[in-house]
């Protein structure tokens, strides 16, 4: 089998003495993985590092073998974040966040245009973080678990949303909120739409937010924690004060 694909990279690890494994999100073929001949090279490294955009070329005999693949290399990727710790930090977090959360080859295409939304935001530190929160609301669409914010879950109201229920993921308002909001996740308005505004702490609302539906439907079922990158990046963004 071989195919083309746009792809970022995900991961990379060393394979033997010369080579590489790779993990891909590509656009039309979904995660994949593949070995990098070379990859341990000096020159090959800087296009293996999480959130670098590539072209992939993929080859295998049969559809159950790890395949080869050719990687060419598309922009400056990682390189242009060099100057900014914290998104890098942001990029790696969304490349584990994707590799451990998505299905090896299963197309979702939604995964791949939402990963391109967020890298490019990056160039934008304030509001790069916001658009994380968007990301991972979206990867749980992708996989069948979004949220439902059009109304609340108890009144049918289309008005003052500001919490979720944590069992369904569904939008509750004010007044119906009121007697359990111990109990009820923050809504941060810009998950609302793009004219909802960003104020301080709808950052942190919205990662705790997509954070505990993320471990309820995604990992928590496969015995797994949140990525580690992810919770690094919670913590530099407490520490820099971009929540």
């Amino acid at each position: 089998m071989e195919w083309t694909d746009e792809a970022y990279v995900l991961s990379a690890r060393a394979f033997g003495e010369t080579g590489a494994i790779v993990e891909l999100l590509t656009e039309t073929n979904g995660r994949y993985a593949g070995h990098v001949a070379g990859g341990a090279s000096r020159k090959m490294k800087p296009f293996l590092q999480p959130g670098a955009r590539v072209i992939a070329r993929y080859r295998a005999r049969t559809s159950e073998q790890l395949g080869s693949v050719v990687l060419e290399p598309m922009g400056e990727g990682p390189a242009a974040l060099f100057d900014d710790p914290l998104a890098l930090a942001g990029l790696s977090a969304a490349a584990a966040v994707a590799a451990a959360a998505l299905p090896e080859r299963e197309a979702h295409p939604g995964a791949f245009a939402a990963f391109e939304a967020l890298a490019g935001a990056f160039a934008f530190p304030e509001i790069w973080p916001a658009v994380f929160v968007r990301f991972e609301a979206g990867l749980l669409e992708e996989l069948g678990f979004g949220l439902d914010l059009s109304r609340c879950a108890v009144t049918g109201s289309v008005d003052d949303l500001i919490y979720v229920s944590p069992k369904t993921g569904r939008a509750v308002s004010r007044d119906a909120g009121e007697p359990y909001r111990e109990r009820l996740l923050a809504l941060p308005p810009f998950l609302l739409g793009s004219q909802g505004g960003l104020g301080e702490g709808d950052v942190a609302a919205g990662l705790a937010l997509t954070g505990h539906f993320l471990e309820q439907f995604v990992f928590g079922p496969l015995n797994r924690p949140l990525p580690p990158a992810r919770v690094w990046l919670v913590e530099r963004l407490h520490a820099a004060e971009r929540l």
